[in-house]
């Protein structure tokens, strides 16, 4: 056996031992990466609005008057804030608004449902609670 045949059968056995995915292999992967990007289509917005939301209602800390204004004021003043940060499907009945002298409780609880595909649907519950003081 020449050298050039030694190469050659040799470079044979090194192309045997490289084998790439499978076509199952690769169609697992798609279909897997394919689910989790559609789940973080699908929540992702869900989380952000309720990031924007405990924002609003964390940012009344500190308000002028806020423990001398009503409940319906203060759910007024979160639902400014949370129309001016474009977040429209919440309803502001979940924020329940209690006052104790100075001191201002703000508990808000809901769910978001959202269709991930055809009938299947992904809920997500929140549940927040804050205690405030005016200035």
């Amino acid at each position: 056996m020449t050298g050039m045949q030694a190469m050659m059968k040799c470079g044979q056995k090194a192309l045997e031992l490289q084998r790439g995915a499978s076509t199952l292999t690769m169609l697992t992967m798609v279909l897997f990466f394919g689910g989790l990007l559609t789940l973080a289509l699908k929540l992702g917005p869900i989380y952000l609005d309720d990031i924007t939301i405990q924002e609003a209602i964390e940012s009344l800390d500190g308000t002028d008057g806020l423990s001398d204004m009503s409940p319906v004021a203060v759910r007024s003043l979160i639902d400014k804030r949370l129309l001016v940060n474009n977040v429209r499907d919440f309803d502001s009945d979940n924020i329940n608004i209690e006052k104790d002298g100075e001191v201002v409780m703000i508990t808000v609880a809901y769910e978001m449902r959202t269709s991930i595909i055809s009938d299947i649907d992904a809920v997500v519950s929140f549940n927040h609670e804050y205690e405030m003081r005016g200035q």
